[in-house]
């Protein structure tokens, strides 16, 4: 989902009294960055730990708290706000308002609100690791999980305001925003399966020194994170350096080319679709030195060798699968990718001129063509979450239409 996307999107960030109400500040930052309209409704309690204008100032909108009534003289009821939410998140959720909730209560503008919509409803557990593991907390959260529309992030372990060690930190803030992305995009991509490679890998020389590239992973994990919000079932296989991919994302990290071609081929049969956006050593030393080699002992003499083309081999076992390449050239990438389409027999590749400054590696920026047996489509410069989100439209162009197999979480 990208920030036009969700310019008519309302969440509703429905704040209730627990210490985390303090992390909610960057949450509510985060939802306005990503361009949602965000209305804040805080219990009276969570007003006790965070004041209103804190909110205010940074959604721009009234803050309501308690049983509220700006948006009351505004000609606006908790009915007209339940129904035109797209999304309310519940962030701190503590176990008082995980119970209201679950018992169809409605005695703040907060539960009054959600009972009063339709749309999806997010909860972010926040509370001390007893109450959270207590029997009926848990009830109560199954019974809320076992109806279409509510869903739950976190909450994590970690150290608690208590002085206690366990599950119930409210999940960070960017994790929150992830899932509440999730439930505001498309699901065109629910039941399928992909995995993506991400990233560059590491080919050793001796215990100190490596082979590698620029490569940052960025682009990887931007498909494999738009993939996700989707609906998808996403397995990324990362190489050493890359960031921490959105929770939901099965991570599995590798240093090598053929620790990364071991991984995918482990689990490429199990896919709807493989997409290699990892930037894959095309060489490595013969042999590896056992210790360190010393400048006294002058240029080492180093045999390289070709590493497995990871890519290639999926395209002759292809079967049904949709295979996705990336083309990173130095000048025109077209004719490279056209090639790299016939050869390798796959589906789509995506290519780029890394030797520009404001697009390819190390940069928030990409500048692509997609190139399949349809022809070509260059792309302006966007950013890599951008570009993610075309490449993720043109997949679900290409993947069979089929049914979503389960209720996405």
């Amino acid at each position: 989902m990208t920030t036009e996307d969700s310019r008519s999107k309302l969440v509703v960030l429905g704040i209730s009294g627990g210490i985390a109400a303090y992390r909610s500040c960057e949450l509510a930052r985060l939802l306005v960055k990503a361009g949602f309209r965000v209305q804040v409704i805080m219990t009276d309690y969570a007003s006790r730990f965070v004041g209103p204008l804190t909110f205010q100032a940074l959604t721009g909108r009234p803050v309501e708290v308690g049983h509220g009534g700006t948006l009351a003289q505004a000609g606006m009821d908790h009915i007209d706000l339940g129904q035109e939410a797209d999304l309310v998140l519940v962030a701190p959720a503590t176990a008082n308002t995980l119970a209201k909730l679950a018992c169809g209560m409605a005695d703040n503008l907060l539960t009054t609100t959600v009972l009063a919509s339709t749309c999806p409803v997010l909860v972010a557990p926040a509370m001390n690791t007893r109450m959270y593991a207590n029997a009926i907390t848990q009830e109560n959260l199954l019974k809320l999980l076992n109806l279409e529309r509510f869903f739950q992030v976190g909450p994590d372990d970690g150290d608690l305001a208590c002085g206690e060690f366990g599950p119930g930190r409210m999940s960070q803030p960017e994790v929150i925003l992830a899932h509440a992305q999730r439930l505001l995009s498309p699901q065109d991509l629910a039941g399928r399966r992909l995995l993506v490679s991400a990233g560059p890998t590491r080919e050793a020389i001796d215990p100190v020194r490596f082979l590698s590239n620029r490569s940052s992973g960025r682009m990887g994990v931007a498909v494999a994170a738009a993939a996700w919000r989707r609906g998808a079932d996403v397995t990324l296989v990362a190489g050493p350096g890359v960031v921490e991919p959105p929770e939901g994302l099965d991570c599995v990290r590798v240093t090598s080319a053929a620790e990364m071609a071991k991984e995918i081929d482990a689990r490429a049969l199990r896919q709807d679709a493989v997409i290699m956006a990892a930037a894959v050593s095309d060489f490595r030393p013969r042999r590896v030195g056992r210790s360190k080699h010393k400048k006294a002992e002058g240029a080492p003499d180093i045999t390289f060798v070709r590493t497995a083309d990871i890519l290639a081999g999926l395209g002759r076992k292809k079967s049904k699968r949709l295979l996705v390449g990336f083309a990173a050239e130095t000048g025109d990438p077209v004719p490279a990718a056209i090639d790299k389409l016939k050869r390798k027999k796959i589906d789509l590749v995506v290519a780029n001129d890394v030797s520009q400054a404001d697009a390819g590696f190390e940069v928030e920026t990409n500048r692509v063509h997609l190139v399949d047996a349809k022809g070509v489509e260059s792309l302006p410069l966007m950013k890599k979450i951008e570009v993610a989100e075309r490449i993720v439209d043109r997949l679900v162009g290409l993947l069979p239409k089929r049914k979503s197999r389960r209720k996405r979480r």
